[in-house]
């Protein structure tokens, strides 16, 4: 018999933990919540202070009946599941099962699965926080008031099956918002002007700036050309010189939103990939005889701060591996947001000492790229700045005036290890400019203008969605990936190229929505409710009074929209296409991964087919037009039309240029041109505009 019960939520994080603590402990899963709401029913009682009716949950039965089993036979229970407010609200529920007095000292808290870390809270267990566990019961009562009150509205005005979020229709409404704003905007013409210039035999470019020292960006051609009228018989010389150093800081390590973001950015992966790879890093993996680690620090936390050891640790490697110049006299603090939980740390290695080249034989192919992604940006974080020399020369023309500006990298410092990953496309200007002094005369070679066009704001990348969200105080960092998730699988949204486009459904239910629950889906709103969230976790707020004021106003507009909420038919889109089945026009319908063909004969005909996008490109195998298609996991690749007839498949975006070497069909790779026949080494790089251009 063993003399205590640890539980814990999984299986694998149960087998970390075993090994660390020994045989007077029996660890054991709970495999998550064991307790909760009622699917088949709203599960509150309004009446009696938003009471939940909590349930154990199906299929769960079993699960605590082993836990109660082994709990009668210990000497005492530790709940020791995540740290954080859903990890509390496990621990709540477990202590009132299993029987344990709340003033009990059984909360076992630690932010790494180390043997150190696990050890040391083993130490000190506290009683379970009612404030984080009240404020989790808030969240859960005030998401299931909402969409269980709403959504039985949606199945009857708009189509059944759909749903509501309190912070998913928010974020809907983000992505709404920002097609609106591309759907409205009027593109400006405006252009620019390229002074090509010789200095002492050195060649350099310069912008036009302005006439007379005040600003001027052409808006048409004739401003142009009026420009280039004035520039005639102008002579260029140098009227100032300016030097600079300039230092660039490391980013700070990972929270959980920066860790989503930069690895939708650099990895490609979803909010939900990510989050489901890094579980697994952080619960344990087996690294041969040194059994299962715990690889990362706890994945769901918005801090920025470092232990002191860890700290020590990557600046013993960094001096090791780099050199001093590389190491700053003071370690760099980084600051969090506001309301971050500072008694987290942010996502690190759990040793430095584990290079991610030493444990990639024991990890998948996903599981090396994010754990790599976590320790560079960690070590980098620690690093030096890097330095810049920036120079801007000043040239005048007459009353015109022109600016060149570059810069080159004195000193590298973190970048040597790690650069952060930008949202959209940044210039940098990172080149040297002749050594020259005011009032030398320069050689003008050529006057190149441009035309332009202001451009709308982007779609929301999965990054940016996060970004956003974030920003705005919209729901916690650990909620983005299902929230995103649920969007996708309602067909509010669909992921086209690694952005998001809102559908006909999406944009129908969220007019609806405003139409009758304004404030509830207002971003600011959304922002404040999670502010008193937090108050609630802090002590400061009661979560039945916050509950009350919420409910008093959302009850009066539920009853508004039942009564005049009018009744929305979506006609599906018809295509050319005729069902081969019953000979019904095709109709376009959204399913989990975008757009597909269907017969509006369902459920009496159930035929549908994927939509194949033609290219304008013929197959370098058998001459047929080459088609876009997608796998299982909704990633794009390039094959015959032709199939299965003919095999041939690219990752590649096949283009119409043949290779001047052999004939192939060329295929671009990032900012490449290449051949898509292994035998052949013909590669081109391309311009800005995805232009072939000379090696």
């Amino acid at each position: 018999m063993s003399d205590y019960l640890v539980i814990v939520e999984s299986p694998t994080k149960a087998k970390t933990i075993k090994k660390y603590l020994g045989s007077r402990y029996q660890v054991a899963a709970s495999l998550g919540h064991v307790i909760d709401l009622p699917k088949s029913q709203i599960g509150i009682d309004i009446e009696n202070n938003f009471t939940p009716k909590y349930i154990t949950i199906r299929g769960k039965g079993s699960i605590l009946r082993e836990l109660k089993n082994a709990g009668k036979k210990a000497k005492k229970i530790f709940l020791a599941a995540d740290p954080d407010r859903e990890g509390e609200a496990i621990c709540w529920h477990l202590s009132r099962a299993l029987g344990i007095d709340a003033d009990t000292p059984c909360r076992v808290e630690f932010n790494e699965i180390t043997k150190n870390a696990v050890k040391e809270a083993f130490k000190n267990p506290r009683v379970i926080d009612q404030d984080k566990v009240d404020a989790q019961q808030a969240r859960r009562v005030l998401d299931r008031l909402v969409g269980y009150k709403i959504s039985p509205l949606l199945w009857k005005k708009v189509k059944k099956g759909l749903s509501a979020g309190r912070v998913q229709s928010v974020a809907l409404r983000l992505i709404v918002e920002r097609e609106e704003e591309i759907a409205n905007f009027v593109p400006e013409e405006y252009w620019t002007l390229l002074a090509h210039l010789q200095a002492d035999g050195a060649i350099f470019s310069a912008k036009y700036y302005g006439k007379k020292g005040k600003k001027h960006v052409p808006a048409s051609k004739e401003e142009v050309e009026e420009v280039l009228a004035g520039l005639k018989t102008q002579e260029f010389y140098v009227d100032d010189t300016k030097k600079r150093e300039r230092k660039r800081n490391p980013a700070p390590p990972f929270t959980t939103s920066s860790l989503q973001q930069e690895a939708s950015r650099k990895l490609g992966f979803t909010t939900r990939k990510t989050m489901s790879v890094a579980q697994e890093l952080y619960e344990g993996i087996k690294l041969g005889k040194e059994g299962v680690v715990g690889l990362i620090t706890y994945i769901r936390t918005d801090a920025t701060r470092i232990s002191q050891n860890a700290q020590n640790e990557a600046r013993q490697y960094i001096e090791q591996e780099y050199g001093k110049k590389y190491l700053p006299a003071k370690p760099p603090v980084y600051t969090a947001k506001k309301g971050a939980q500072e008694a987290h740390e942010a996502i690190r290695p759990t040793a430095v000492e584990r290079i991610p080249e030493k444990v990639k034989s024991y990890l998948t192919r996903d599981q090396y790229r994010l754990y790599r992604l976590i320790w560079e940006r960690f070590v980098a974080s620690q690093m030096s700045p890097a330095v810049y020399d920036t120079v801007t020369i000043t040239i005048q023309a007459g009353d015109f005036e022109f600016r060149a500006t570059g810069s080159q990298i004195k000193f590298d410092g973190f970048m040597k290890l790690y650069v952060e990953g930008k949202d959209t496309e940044e210039k940098e200007e990172d080149s040297l400019l002749p050594e020259v002094t005011p009032a030398q005369k320069l050689k003008l070679l050529e006057l190149e203008p441009e035309q332009h066009f202001t451009q709308p704001p982007p779609r929301y990348s999965e990054a940016m969605l996060v970004k956003t969200l974030e920003e705005k105080g919209i729901g916690r960092p650990s909620t983005y990936a299902p929230i995103i998730h649920t969007l996708q699988v309602r067909g509010y949204i669909t992921r086209e190229k690694k952005v998001f486009f809102s559908t006909e459904l999406g944009r129908v239910v969220l007019e609806q929505l405003l139409e009758f629950f304004p404030d509830i889906f207002d971003v600011d709103f959304t922002a404040h409710m999670e502010e008193q969230l937090d108050e609630i976790a802090e002590g400061k707020k009661d979560w039945v009074s916050v509950i009350k004021n919420f409910y008093d106003s959302f009850a009066k507009r539920l009853a508004v929209a039942e009564d005049h909420m009018e009744k929305v038919i979506i006609a599906p889109e018809e295509s050319d296409e005729q069902c081969p089945q019953c000979g019904r026009r095709l109709v376009y319908k959204m399913g989990r991964y975008g757009k597909f063909l269907a017969c509006p004969g369902f459920p009496d005909c159930r035929f549908a087919k994927p939509i194949v996008k033609e290219l304008d490109v013929e197959c370098p195998e058998c001459g047929k037009p080459l088609v876009e298609r997608r796998t299982k996991r909704n990633r794009i690749f390039y094959g015959c039309s032709g199939y299965p007839d003919c095999n041939f498949t690219t990752w590649d975006v096949p283009q119409k240029e043949k290779c001047p070497l052999c004939g192939y069909l060329t295929v671009q790779k990032g900012k490449t041109l290449s051949c898509a026949n292994k035998e052949c080494s013909y590669i081109r790089k391309l311009n800005e505009k995805n232009q072939a251009v000379q090696k």
